[in-house]
């Protein structure tokens, strides 16, 4: 197998990348800074801030607790839940799926960069591996920009989510804007999207002579030495003795 370390080194980046970005990206998923809600004239959110993100709504209140302690109350949001907007919903569900699938590119961008600098396997298609590897971390950055985007835009819409009198949230925010958790998201998709784009760029080097091929566009020449000079009177005069 030709020696071919050398050819991947940018793909050594791209898992870096991918490691980094699919990292970014379950951090993304817990957190709980995706819509941060104002809210005013509330006497559960001290603050007058409310965080709603894929799994929690969360606020600070002190009116459950001692006075002058500030404790954070949250309730889950589950999937099954009628209240549940389509954008959180497919948050759940996409992200999730992202995740698995970044996993699973990662772990070929590994295997792909196993087989070039040990060559422990001769007859791994490796321009194919790294395809592969690559078609996964693309798929996993669609996987979570579609619910990314869609949130953000229901953000700029100024989109309210009808929470239950459990949550003691209010029916409507003040204003809202995005939160850091979208922001981790994106960037952790942007760092997937540049990863996959460069394990689909891998090209095999081109060997510079083929079996069964003759270059002819180097013409060979025959060289002849020849030696030619005066004989030696010396030498023949040793040679009549």
């Amino acid at each position: 197998m030709p020696y071919l370390a050398h050819t991947a080194n940018a793909q050594l980046g791209a898992l870096w990348l991918g490691c980094v970005g699919w990292t970014l990206t379950a951090m993304a998923m817990g957190l709980i800074q995706w819509r941060v809600w104002q809210v005013s004239d509330s006497e559960e959110i001290s603050s007058g801030l409310a965080w709603v993100g894929i799994w929690r709504a969360c606020f600070n209140s002190h009116t459950d607790v001692t006075p002058g302690f500030i404790v954070m109350h949250c309730r889950y949001i589950s999937l099954t839940e009628a209240f549940v907007p389509p954008e959180i919903v497919a948050a759940q569900v996409l992200m999730l799926l992202s995740l698995l699938v970044g996993l699973c590119g990662n772990a070929g961008g590994v295997y792909a960069l196993r087989n070039v600098y040990f060559g422990m396997d001769k007859n791994t298609p490796i321009r194919l591996t790294f395809s592969i590897t690559g078609a996964l971390c693309l798929l996993a950055s669609v996987m979570s920009l579609i619910p990314l985007a869609w949130n953000i835009s229901s953000v700029v819409t100024n989109q309210t989510i009808h929470f239950p009198p459990e949550f003691k949230m209010p029916p409507a925010p003040d204003s809202q804007h995005v939160g850091c958790g979208i922001g981790v998201g994106i960037a952790g998709t942007a760092l997937m999207i540049a990863s996959g784009i460069l394990y689909c760029k891998y090209k095999l080097p081109v060997p510079k002579e083929r079996e069964g091929h003759t270059d002819t566009s180097i013409p060979k020449y025959s060289v002849t030495v020849s030696f030619a000079g005066n004989d030696n009177p010396a030498f023949e005069s040793h040679e009549h003795l």
